[in-house]
């Protein structure tokens, strides 16, 4: 229920008689330039670790299928076999290779790698 008692009526809001003056701010432009300089230096971001996946495949099943899931059982993907695999780099696909073998340990050949240009415009519709 309105009781006419609040602050600011209508009438104070739209006082013609009110002296309105601009808003001055400082200016930012030579601070955000300098930060624009520093941004291109991509030594300072190159010890930041990123997570690197290589994706094997993927399915789709139902929940009741996973909680039948027991020792030896064997889970289909939609990859097949011999085909490249994907390489992602903090979930962004990066390049394809094929698996090796190094000193006892799996590890990727790469066989195709995303452009520069590819990877941004991936990262920029988010995928």
């Amino acid at each position: 229920m309105f009781d006419g008692a609040s602050a600011g009526t209508a009438s104070e809001v739209a006082n013609p008689a009110a002296q309105m003056t601009p808003a001055a701010f400082a200016n930012f432009g030579a601070a955000a330039s300098a930060a624009a300089g520093a941004g291109n230096d991509i030594n300072m971001i190159l010890d930041i670790p990123v997570q690197l996946t290589v994706e094997l495949g993927r399915t789709r099943i139902p929940i009741k299928n996973i909680l039948q899931l027991a020792q030896g059982s064997v889970v289909e993907l939609d990859a097949m076999a011999g085909e490249p695999m994907d390489v992602l780099v903090n979930g962004f696909l990066i390049a394809q290779g094929e698996v090796v073998v190094v000193n006892d340990k799996f590890g990727i050949r790469l066989t195709d790698i995303v452009t520069p240009s590819e990877r941004m415009r991936r990262l920029s519709r988010g995928g």
